[in-house]
């Protein structure tokens, strides 16, 4: 038997048994049995043994989630906050999970504090929401630890304490939580209320950009860019941006056209810097937008075009760029005058 044969042969030696399982599941579901009714949910939900199939995976999860089986009432809460054979909605969502809470369902806990944080007007609750965090953080759930640590940053029912930030994410970063790492390294990097340290900052982005977090790989980027806690390495800096860049990150797609368009780290080719605008600018990158404006009003890698350079500019204007609706309206006048009749006023 050839290696493809035995893979084939194996392939459906497991589609058998996830087949029989699938019978035997439904068997027992029919008897009114919570966890088979659950296990057929996740069958239908993941497409094992059967085709993906939303609406029956809601119905065994209602049915064993109405036996109070809390696994279906997590299941339920995520299926309304996704969206998945249903319309998202988020206090549904936050109704199953809290039924699962109340059975000391610890990722329940950590969702339901998601949803009291982000609801909107008088159903937002910082004060649950933390209450919800710190049940699931106690129970060991990093990404918990790390939404504690955001409350604090950002203020939410709590003073604002970057130290007691810094703690919490630390807690989460030594789990191995790749955002926790970034969240450090900014604060690190920025001294917020903790002193300045370059060399921590860099040490946690380095952590997080392992982990593929283009945000981290940009800050890297920046500072070698700017010589800040590393000796100046444009080229590094290059290595850090294109990373980014190729992962789809807006900020590292214009930082990489810079670096073209003033040859840093790199050969100077502002057709480079151009192609990597575009892409940052099909993103609404207002930095971007407004280069590609400069590259057209210049004829910078392409044929001057005062007509594109004020679309361009206009498009940065609109994202709140200052300098970019000045040139803009400069640009306007100058079309104007060459418009105008000669000798007309």
């Amino acid at each position: 038997m050839s290696k493809m044969e035995d893979l084939l042969k194996q392939k459906e030696e497991i589609e058998s048994a996830i087949q029989a399982e699938f019978i035997r599941e439904r068997d027992a579901a029919t008897m009114g049995d919570a966890a088979a009714e659950y296990n057929l949910g996740v069958m239908y939900h993941q497409g094992q043994g059967v085709k993906i199939n939303y609406p029956e995976a809601l119905r065994f999860f209602k049915l064993s989630a109405s036996k109070t089986f809390s696994e279906a009432q997590f299941k339920l809460g995520l299926m309304f906050e996704n969206g998945q054979g249903v319309t998202a909605a988020d206090e549904e969502a936050l109704s199953w999970y809290k039924l699962a809470a109340e059975q000391g369902h610890v990722e329940a806990h950590l969702n339901s504090g998601v949803i009291y944080e982000r609801l909107k007007g008088a159903k937002q609750d910082y004060a649950q929401a933390m209450r919800s965090y710190k049940f699931s953080a106690e129970h060991g759930n990093t990404d918990a630890k790390f939404h504690i640590g955001c409350m604090y940053e950002n203020h939410h029912g709590v003073e604002q304490d970057y130290a007691e930030a810094v703690r919490w994410f630390r807690q989460a970063s030594e789990l191995g939580h790749t955002e926790a790492y970034f969240r450090l390294g900014v604060i690190y990097s920025d001294g917020l209320e903790v002193k300045q340290d370059y060399a921590e900052a860099i040490r946690c982005y380095r952590l997080a950009a392992a982990q593929g977090h283009a945000g981290a790989q940009v800050n890297l980027g920046l500072m070698y860019d700017n010589g800040e806690g590393v000796s100046q390495s444009y080229s590094e800096a290059m290595r850090y941006y294109k990373v980014a860049a190729l992962r789809g990150n807006a900020d590292a797609q214009s930082k990489v056209g810079i670096m073209f368009s003033n040859g840093k780290g790199v050969k100077q080719d502002d057709a480079e810097a151009l192609r990597w605008y575009k892409l940052a600018a099909a993103q609404d990158h207002a930095a971007a937008l407004s280069n590609l404006g400069f590259m057209y009003e210049h004829g910078r890698g392409v044929e001057a075009d005062d007509r594109q350079a004020l679309m361009w500019f206009n498009k940065a204007a609109k994202k709140g760029d200052l300098n970019a609706a000045k040139i803009r309206d400069m640009i306007e006048a100058r079309l104007a005058a060459q418009e105008r009749p000669k000798g007309a006023k």
